[in-house]
């Protein structure tokens, strides 16, 4: 579809262009999320270094390499949900408006920070978005439902296939009753006769 292919170029270009100034600049992004690893420091290892550029290189590589797919649209629902398992703690690290005082400052990162969860909210959009497939939960729902009319259908030609065959032993109890009567009229007649040949 057309509109795919031209918002999943969109919507992936801040990503690519985000991570590669990770991957040439990692130093400085480190600093920007410092603050958020250090309040997750005491359920990290005691040896890990939240200060650590490399942290920064490879969620750079993370959005460079899953924004390259989702702008070609290669695995575009993998693709999208790496980039917003990434731009959680960037939000959340980067632009802590809560925690700043200065009302130009907090003001300007109170923009990134609602920029950044619409972003979020377009990547989740994607992740769930499957290119006008049935999704799996579709696929379910319809094979129950699939399973339901078919079982409903067999039932009914069970249902016919009894009563056909109680219709048919019916007919054939009422034949044999009708045979055992006609035998015991003919039996009676045979009597009557030999009685009254007797009498004479």
């Amino acid at each position: 579809m057309l509109l795919r292919r031209v918002a999943r170029p969109l919507l992936a270009a801040i990503f690519v262009s985000g991570g590669i100034n990770e991957l040439r600049n990692p130093a400085a992004h480190a600093d920007a999320v410092k603050p958020l690893l250090d309040m997750t420091k005491g359920a990290l290892p005691d040896d890990f270094d939240p200060s650590n550029p490399r942290l920064v290189q490879v969620d750079g590589g993370v959005k460079v390499g899953a924004g390259t797919l989702l702008a070609l649209g290669r695995m575009p629902r993998l693709s999208a949900t790496l980039l917003a398992t990434s731009l959680v703690p960037t939000t959340l690290g980067a632009h802590a408006f809560w925690e700043i005082n200065d009302s130009a400052e907090r003001g300007n990162q109170q923009i990134q920070f609602f920029k950044n969860a619409g972003m979020l909210g377009g990547l989740l959009l994607a992740a769930c978005d499957t290119g006008g497939k049935p999704s799996l939960a579709h696929q379910v729902k319809q094979s129950r439902r699939q399973a339901k009319r078919e079982a409903k259908r067999r039932g009914g030609e069970m249902s016919r296939r009894a009563r056909k065959a109680a219709r048919r032993a019916e007919r054939r109890a009422a034949k044999s009753a009708g045979q055992v009567r006609r035998s015991l009229d003919e039996g009676t007649r045979k009597g009557r006769k030999l009685a009254e040949r007797a009498r004479r």
